[in-house]
């Protein structure tokens, strides 16, 4: 990192943010070209979760390439200054790597469904009809790296 000061290396706040982000933006890699779509989502256990349409750009590159990056960020706010060079951000994000996987069976799912509704929801029994999870693709990312940066500007 360029900027050793504003790195992050404690996990906890990793996961910390994590946790607070509403939005996962996650990387993919087409024929050289980038392809970047914000995903709701969800990390347990050194994976994250997304779920998705069964058919898409996103799956078709995904069968190709499970590489994938992702960036979530949290804590974002403007900081006004007197002159354009003295406004900053201030920001806490996360950048990743991992290798996607497809989830297919009802109960692999259903618990990464359940992890995913956890995050938004909070606790509680969550049901699913065999219908609509025949029609959602639910994707687990194996985390096999990831850093944490923080802007503190004031």
């Amino acid at each position: 990192m360029r900027r050793p000061e504003k790195e992050i290396n404690d996990l906890r706040e990793i996961l910390t943010i994590l946790e607070q982000a509403c939005v996962c933006r996650i990387a993919f890699c087409d024929n050289n070209k980038p392809y970047i779509v914000p995903v709701n989502f969800a990390v347990r256990k050194n994976n994250l979760y997304f779920h998705c349409a069964k058919a898409g750009r996103k799956i078709d590159i995904l069968k190709k390439n499970a590489q994938i990056c992702f960036e979530v960020d949290s804590g974002t706010e403007i900081v006004t200054g007197e002159s354009p060079c003295a406004w900053g951000m201030k920001y806490r994000s996360v950048i990743g790597f991992g290798r996607a996987s497809f989830i297919t069976d009802s109960a692999g799912k259903k618990a990464a469904l359940d992890i995913i509704m956890e995050k938004y929801a909070g606790a509680g029994n969550f049901s699913y009809k065999e219908e609509a999870l025949s029609k959602v693709l639910v994707i687990s990312v194996a985390i096999e790296s990831m850093t944490g940066k923080k802007s503190v500007v004031s």
